[in-house]
């Protein structure tokens, strides 16, 4: 018997997310690696945001804030909720 755990196989679901090219390796690089890539996506992220604003002007600004209303408002209910 050996005393190393046996690495368990992930469920399916979190294979093909992982799978995604460019969505799936920043998700595993967050779970499975360093703590200090928490910092990189997120200054990765809104990066994107300014840059998209500079090519599309307003637009680019307004719509990525109008898709992350749910995300911030499933937040706030979990916040409330605890």
């Amino acid at each position: 018997m050996s005393l190393a755990a046996t690495p368990t196989r992930l469920p399916l679901w979190q294979r093909l997310f992982f799978a995604l090219p460019i969505i799936g390796w920043i998700a595993k690089d967050l779970l499975f690696g360093d703590k200090n890539n928490v910092w990189f996506a997120l200054i990765g992220f809104v990066s994107l945001w300014l840059s998209s604003a500079l090519v599309f002007g307003l637009p680019g600004l307004y719509l990525p804030a109008l898709a992350l209303v749910p995300i911030i408002f499933v937040t706030l209910l979990f916040i409330t909720w605890a």
